[in-house]
Formats: C-alpha cells, sequence, structure tokens
C-alpha cells in the first residue's frame, strides 16, 4: 500500500486494527506529534488508549490465540457443515447485530435485560471459551455457562437475524443435553418434555382436570416442586380433542389429497382451530387426513431431552415418510411444531433416516402456506387485522404466507406488529425465575400494541403460547388465522 501512495483507512478510521501500521504511514515525525498532542490533552491515557499511537501488535488481542484448536465434542444434531459443534460455535464473527434494542425480535433477552451474556454473541463466546477449558476444567458442565444459557427463550431468531445464522436455540439444546448428562436431568424438564402425556390424561379428565390444575394450591405446590410461576394459570385441557371429534364426523376424502398434523396443543387444548382447519381446507377443495403419529418433540428438544427426541423424530419420519412419498403436503397449524419436523428432525437422525426425514421436511408447510393458495369465497371481516408473527414463523421466513392469506379478507387492512418475541417461548414463561423477563419482553411491544387496539380490531398469532401471553398479561383474546379464515366463509 506504502508503495502505490495509497491511505491505509477510508471513513472507518484506524482503531485496533490499523494503528500499529502509523509509523510507518505517516514516518517519525508525523507520529511523534500525534503522540505529542495525544498525550498533550490526555497525560493519564484514558481516551481510547492503544489508537493511533503506542498501539499494541494485532496479534496481541486474538479472540482465538495462537495454539488455539477448534473443540470437536461429540453432539446429538448434525454439525458436520461447520465441522462440528465448536466450527458452528465460532461462526459467531462478533459484530454485535444480537445487541440491537428496537427493531426485529434478536435478542430478546438482550433487549430486556442489556445485559452482553444475554445476547447471542455473550452466549457463543462463552460456549468457547468453556468447550476450550477458558473458564475452568469444569467446561460445558459450569454453573456459570448453564446461567448464562438459561435466558435463551429458544426463539431462533438468530437463525434468521445474525449476519452468519448463528443458531443458539440449537446449542442451548445441546448444552443442556450435556450438561443433564453430568449433573442428572431434573423433574421439571422431564415434566414439560413429556408435556404429550400428561395431555392426555388432563384431556381424559377435564372439565375437572383443569379445576385441579388451576386451583391456587396446586398451583402453589407446582411452584414448589416445578419451580412454575403461581401467578400463571395453566392452559386448560379440552375433553373434546381433535381425535374425538374426527371419530364423531368422519371427512370425505374428496379432492386433492392434504394431511394435518395433529399436534399435541391442537388434540388436548385447542381442537376448535383444527376443525376451522380441516373445513377450510375442505371448502378449497382438498380431502383431508389428519394424523398423530405422536408429539412433533419440540418440547423434548427445548429440555435437552435429545435421546428421547431423536427417538421421536425417528418414529415421525417413519410415519410420515409414505405420505411424503406420495407427494403430498403435510400441513402444521403450530409454527414450532412444524420447524421441529422441518429443521430440527433432519439433524438429529442419522443414515438412511435422515434422508428420510430430508423428503419428510420437504413435504412439511405451515397451514397458511398452503390455505394461501386456495380459492375461499371469504366474506368482508374486521377492518383491521393486527398479525403477531411466532419466532419461528419468522425465522423460517413465513410470515408473508399468513399476511398473504389474510389480505384477502375483503376490505380488511392486515398490520405486520413487528413486536418481537411474546416473551412466553413455549414453557419459558412459565417458570419462576423467568417471569419478570418474560413479562419485560412482552411489554417492550406486544402488550401495548394489544392494549391500543380499537374496537373491532382482531390480534392474529399462531403461536399458541403468544396468544397465551397476551391473554395472561393483556386480557386480550388473539385468535389462529385459521378460526377468523373459518369464521368468514
Amino acid at each position: 500500500m506504502l508503495e502505490y501512495g495509497g491511505a491505509l483507512s477510508g471513513e472507518h478510521g484506524d482503531g485496533l486494527v490499523r494503528s500499529p501500521f502509523m509509523r510507518q504511514m505517516f514516518g517519525p515525525v508525523l507520529y511523534e506529534a500525534f503522540r505529542e498532542i495525544k498525550r498533550t490533552f490526555d497525560p493519564a491515557g484514558i481516551f481510547n488508549p492503544g489508537k493511533i499511537v503506542d498501539a499494541p501488535p494485532m496479534t496481541s488481542n486474538l479472540r482465538l490465540g495462537a495454539g488455539y484448536q477448534t473443540p470437536s465434542p461429540k453432539t446429538w444434531f448434525d454439525y458436520s457443515e461447520y465441522g462440528g459443534l465448536g466450527g458452528a460455535v465460532e461462526m459467531c464473527s462478533g459484530v454485535g447485530a444480537c445487541r440491537k434494542k428496537l427493531a426485529g425480535t434478536m435478542c430478546p433477552s438482550y433487549m430486556a435485560t442489556r445485559d452482553e451474556s444475554a445476547s447471542t454473541r455473550g452466549r457463543a463466546n462463552t460456549l468457547r471459551m468453556a468447550m476450550t477449558g477458558r473458564l475452568g476444567e469444569s467446561g460445558l458442565g459450569d454453573d456459570g455457562v448453564y446461567e448464562v444459557l438459561d435466558l435463551c427463550l429458544e426463539c431462533r431468531a438468530c437463525k434468521a437475524e445474525c449476519p452468519v445464522g448463528v443458531d443458539m436455540a440449537r446449542f442451548k439444546s445441546e448444552f443442556l443435553a450435556d450438561y443433564w448428562s453430568r449433573h442428572g436431568t431434573p423433574l421439571r424438564a422431564r415434566a414439560l418434555g413429556n408435556v404429550h402425556r400428561l395431555s392426555r390424561w388432563g384431556s381424559r379428565f377435564a372439565p375437572l382436570a383443569n379445576w385441579i390444575s388451576s386451583s391456587l394450591p396446586v398451583r402453589w405446590g407446582n411452584e414448589k416442586l416445578l419451580g412454575l410461576d403461581r401467578r400463571r394459570v395453566p392452559p386448560a385441557w379440552k375433553h373434546q380433542t381433535l381425535e374425538r371429534w374426527l371419530a364423531r364426523n368422519p371427512r370425505q376424502l374428496r379432492g386433492k389429497p392434504v394431511t394435518v398434523f395433529n399436534d399435541t396443543f391442537l388434540n388436548h387444548y385447542h381442537p376448535e382451530v383444527g376443525v376451522a382447519a380441516v373445513e377450510i381446507l375442505e371448502r378449497g377443495g382438498c380431502g383431508v387426513t389428519v394424523v398423530r403419529p405422536g408429539c412433533c418433540g419440540r418440547p423434548l428438544i427445548s429440555q435437552g431431552l435429545l435421546a428421547e427426541a431423536r427417538a421421536a423424530a425417528a418414529h415421525l419420519v417413519e410415519s410420515l415418510f409414505p405420505v411424503a412419498q406420495r407427494g403430498e403436503k403435510i400441513l402444521f397449524c403450530e409454527p414450532s411444531c412444524l420447524s421441529a419436523l422441518k429443521e430440527d428432525a433432519p439433524s438429529l437422525l442419522r443414515g438412511d433416516r435422515q434422508e428420510k426425514a430430508r423428503t419428510v421436511a420437504e413435504a412439511c408447510l405451515l397451514f397458511e402456506e398452503f390455505a394461501a393458495t386456495l380459492d375461499l369465497p371469504l366474506r368482508a371481516g374486521p377492518a383491521r387485522i393486527l398479525l403477531h408473527g411466532h419466532c419461528h414463523q419468522k425465522s423460517m421466513g413465513l410470515l408473508p404466507a399468513a399476511m398473504s392469506l389474510l389480505s384477502r379478507i375483503p376490505s380488511a387492512a392486515v398490520v405486520d406488529l413487528d413486536a418481537g418475541c411474546c416473551g412466553m417461548a413455549g414453557s419459558f414463561g412459565y417458570s419462576r425465575e423467568h417471569y419478570d423477563v418474560s413479562h419485560a419482553i412482552a411489554e417492550r411491544r406486544l402488550l401495548p400494541a394489544a392494549r391500543s387496539m380499537k374496537p373491532g380490531d382482531v390480534l392474529v398469532a399462531a403461536g399458541t403460547s403468544c396468544r397465551h401471553q397476551v391473554s395472561d398479561l393483556a386480557g386480550v383474546q388473539a385468535v389462529h388465522p385459521a378460526m377468523l379464515i373459518r369464521s368468514l366463509l
């Protein structure tokens, strides 16, 4: 650069990167003048030390350092694209896009706390340092690492909004699996990870089970035993599950075949959403088959129960593979269930099952994606529809499909709230230690928008957690897109 008379830096200045070359660039006379000026105005050397003059060598502040080796621990998920988990964690470039405060979703816990350790970058650095032994002999078993990862909501906003696509949600699942193997799996993780088993019993004995679970003594007991905040009223089970409704209302398989995945919350908590989805698809000329081969595995993944999650993924893939092979689409009403099959299952499985999982993943769609392609004779509805996107829905780039579907309602103005994460994130917001952070995240944008709704406005949210959060904290009843569309047919 000096040979051709160029400039070392342009509009970005010199900083730590180029300051070591200032003497060569400007020569000893000018360099000493720079030094004298800086010492005159800053004799104590407290304003930007090491910049322009007296800079340390470039190699003195390396993130990795001499002799660094990328760790390659054994993992449940497939990180071969990055050479292993260590390489995937090292994808964090440190640019700090996760420290934004106003727009987008990444990173909800950082936006609420403004703590570096709660940012995606802070967590990635912590994981890297733990895996390389820089945090002590405990490595990934260190309690401090657990505390840093604990506030990750596994929203997956980083996967979409981070410039290099760091997937901290997956890293947290991987970490928890390793951490439980060292310290034992707590009862809460097992209970929440297996919510599908509990839900079967809840629906069987509803509404009595709802009265018991929502009573203050039981909520107090759950707080003591499972750490679930007693201020939260658990969602209600429905005795008339979607499976029972279908048994009493068999469908006529006429038209283009399509399959609907009956997830745990659709079946046991909100069967009315499943009914609406089936009736919409039939009005659109489809022959609908509803399947429930098992839980999608999302709760197991979120709780770090990855051995069980892998077994669940294998069962689901084997069950759904014939459907995908026939060229049929498999529709999901819950975005986080879709991401479990579409993104996590292929990474959890190996060999032939991994290839089958990829085939199944290609067949999986969000309900709104498919419904937006149907010819539906919709009547005029609400004048203004406020759309809150589920974090996984946004991370998969599927919010435009929901916008497209809702925009077909005559005379309706569809507004993307861009309200970030709701703060509930499955079971995260139910935990006693997370309640305040969950509330703070929701208060940033979502709850104020819900409270300022005008008469006739409708709040639409595909995520079960999102609807529960806004109901719990703002008293506003959001609806699933399928419920709104069905009401206008």
